[in-house]
């Protein structure tokens, strides 16, 4: 025998639990066919920031097309066992994220480069990845403001570039070095000399490098000096799925296996995710806000209706009170306590019912009309909250007692 449960006026119906819910499924609906459809367009593709095969105002294909003219082979490797590898003495290797590597990573390409007699070229590294990049350089730890900058410094290169968009991260050292675009007095371009031919290029903004800086100053000018001095060029883009990333993790790799290696990746949590990802949180939260304020809204005035039934004063009293109890609320339950004797005694008392909730009109009048000048009822009718329930119920029965004696003077 099968037994169906009892409906009752508080369950729904599906058909109503269907038109509560569909506005919500039809945005959540909308939200993913939106985000599947910018998918699909954005799948065209494009490449990141500083990528050569980019033609975003932030990838570098005009510098590459450029040097190609010009006889430079541009390779693109995102490992480091091929950046390694195809460093030389006829290459320039061009770091595009060295914050990005591991401590185990950078000392890696530190002694590939310094071995190869060719020219590193590190693109914004800071602390303290450039301390195993380029011993003995500090970077300081707040930024310029990228801006055209002339190049005070003696380098053929930046002499003939002339001013150029620099900034970004400034640097300085106790080492033999050419230190060009000052900002503040510190370089915004810093040239280590190697072994031999070789050398070390720090720069401390990319923003040289992007399409749409390209064609502004000496900005292309610089670039081509600075990367097309070799016949061949390493374009280094550094990946989070580099398996060089966890080799020396246990420190049995890479130097002398100190906390640096377990420290991982320089970059902080935020920097590792994907903008696209960040941008879409956004929009969900957006989203979620949104249909927290389409939910809540009024449909219009309060309505008063009929009820279909009589209900009693007293139950709609116990009702309140088991609301105030299971909330907890002594102080909202006291407060409406007050406010009610308050209200009622006032016309015994000859006080307006708008000066009922002033102390400095109802209490003289109340001491007036019980004719005890020296008793407090200012605790009583606008004290504080009850501490407990015992107390709620004691306060409760001296406003009674209170009106009683108000009522019978």
């Amino acid at each position: 025998m099968t037994v169906t449960a009892p409906t009752t006026s508080e369950a729904r119906t599906p058909q109503q639990v269907w038109l509560r819910v569909r506005g919500l499924l039809l945005a959540v609906l909308a939200l993913v066919v939106a985000g599947v459809a910018f998918a699909a367009v954005r799948s065209d593709g494009r490449h990141g920031s500083l990528d050569p095969r980019s033609p975003d105002p932030q990838g570098s294909r005009a510098v590459a097309e450029l040097l190609k003219v010009r006889g430079v082979s541009v390779d693109v490797v995102t490992s480091l066992d091929e950046a390694t590898a195809a460093a030389g003495p006829g290459t320039t290797l061009l770091v595009t994220g060295p914050d990005m590597l591991t401590a185990h990573q950078q000392r890696r390409l530190h002694t590939a480069a310094a071995d190869s007699a060719g020219r590193t070229v590190l693109i914004a590294p800071g602390e303290p990845s450039v301390g195993r990049l380029a011993p003995g350089v500090r970077a300081e730890p707040h930024r310029r403001p990228v801006t055209a900058r002339p190049p005070r410094c003696e380098l053929p290169a930046a002499h003939r570039a002339g001013t150029t968009d620099m900034g970004g991260i400034p640097y300085t050292t106790e080492r033999e070095a050419t230190a060009c675009y000052p900002a503040d007095g510190h370089a915004s371009l810093l040239v280590l000399p190697g072994h031999g031919a070789g050398d070390t290029v720090l720069l401390g903004s990319p923003d040289v490098l992007y399409n749409d800086r390209l064609d502004q100053q000496g900005n292309a000018s610089l670039d081509l000096q600075l990367l097309g001095s070799r016949p061949h060029l390493v374009w280094y883009l550094p990946s989070f799925d580099d398996p060089s990333a966890a080799e020396g993790g246990s420190g049995t790799a890479g130097g002398d296996g100190s906390g640096d290696d377990e420290a991982g990746a320089e970059s902080d949590f935020i920097g590792l995710i994907p903008s696209g990802w960040l941008w879409g949180t956004l929009q969900l939260a957006l989203a979620a806000v949104l249909a927290a304020v389409w939910r809540g809204r009024r449909f219009g005035p309060l309505v008063t209706e009929r009820l279909p039934v009589a209900i009693r004063a007293s139950e709609s009293t116990e009702g309140r009170a088991r609301l105030y109890r299971k909330a907890d609320a002594r102080d909202r339950a006291a407060s409406v306590l007050r406010s009610a004797t308050r209200t009622r005694i006032s016309p015994l008392l000859g006080v307006s019912i708008r000066d009922a909730d002033t102390p400095a009109v109802l209490l003289p009048a109340v001491a007036a009309r019980l004719g005890d000048p020296g008793r407090e009822f200012s605790t009583l009718l606008f004290g504080s909250a009850p501490a407990d329930d015992a107390a709620l119920v004691l306060l409760t029965d001296q406003l009674d007692a209170l009106e009683r004696e108000v009522r019978t003077s």
